[in-house]
């Protein structure tokens, strides 16, 4: 299991920089405000529990505002409740938790918001019986502006890296990617979804180590195809301010989701994470208004009217 763990790392580690170099090239490609040589800042850091990470923020630049992208392969010595609740028999066992997560927030409102995380997780049983393993991870998509090309494209991606695992592989991550991007408080979803899963394993899947660490990579590198493609479509388009404030109202059910439903904040919180790490994910600047409705027929009102309800994409 050591010799497995050492190879998900060092393909996280690569798919790290990847995504690092490809946002700071849109950066200097520029957008409608202009292009920029913001770069990453690198913070590599120790837990005092065993383990770290390697955190890449990138903020105020002209194409994106703020975007973490952060690995982080951390020793847990007592599993936390958000863990334990869907594992009880694991219940006080030690584990390795390794991943890369991110969290992007374009400056234009027209670009929309992204987010990516694929991770393993390893945890031994205090009674000495063999290491227990499991893949999650996903991608979604939250626009403020959106239109149909995109969300097609983007479901499309996350529909053919999926096909080679099975042919109901797509239909089932994208309908609890759907389930789990979800406000019920607001009624609605937090984006168009993509691809959600969790507890990926042979005994779930029926796929070995080597399957369930391919997918990984496939998802990885689909996040990737998804979203350059539409910073392209998009980021050269005019906005005014209006659209902006929109952008920042929306913003603010980002940050609802993130902090009251979002089971990886919970987890991290829970078992001592980085707090930075944790909370990087949050929007440089958001917005509240009371009792805000678009009006009818807007394209703020079709977000909510049309977009935020799930649909079979690829149908449309």
């Amino acid at each position: 299991m050591q010799n497995n763990i050492q190879a998900v790392k060092q393909f996280l580690l690569g798919l790290q920089q990847t995504i690092i170099d490809s946002l700071e090239q849109q950066e200097r490609l520029g957008g409608v405000d202009g292009s920029s040589d913001s770069k990453f800042v690198i913070d590599v850091w120790q837990r005092d529990e065993g383990g770290g990470g390697r955190s890449a923020v990138l903020s105020g630049g002209q194409v994106i505002e703020k975007a973490g992208v952060m690995f982080s392969h951390i020793h847990i010595s007592q599993l936390p409740a958000s863990a334990t609740l869907r594992h009880p028999k694991l219940a006080g066992s030690t584990a390795q938790a390794l991943g890369v997560s991110l969290v992007v927030h374009p400056k234009n409102p027209h670009v929309p918001t992204s987010h990516a995380n694929v991770r393993l997780f390893v945890a031994t049983p205090n009674d000495g019986s063999e290491a227990i393993w499991w893949f999650g991870g996903g991608f979604d998509l939250t626009p403020f502006y959106p239109n149909l090309s995109d969300v097609k494209h983007w479901h499309q991606v996350a529909h053919e890296l999926c096909q080679p695992f099975g042919d109901d592989v797509y239909q089932q991550y994208k309908a609890w990617c759907d389930d789990y991007f979800y406000l019920p408080h607001r009624g609605e979803c937090r984006g168009v979804g993509g691809l959600f899963y969790d507890d990926v394993n042979t005994d779930s899947t029926g796929w070995d180590f080597a399957k369930c660490f391919a997918f990984m990579q496939a998802v990885g590198q689909g996040y990737l195809d998804g979203i350059v493609p539409i910073f392209e479509q998009n980021k050269h388009k005019s906005y005014n301010e209006q659209q902006r404030q929109f952008q920042l109202y929306r913003r603010g059910r980002y940050v609802e989701y993130n902090l009251v439903y979002d089971r990886g904040t919970l987890f991290g919180l829970q078992s001592n994470g980085r707090t930075e790490s944790i909370l990087v994910s949050m929007p440089p600047l958001a917005a509240w208004e009371y009792c805000y409705t678009p009006a009818t027929g807007t394209p703020e009102f079709e977000l909510t009217d049309f977009y935020l309800k799930p649909k079979d994409w690829l149908a449309l």
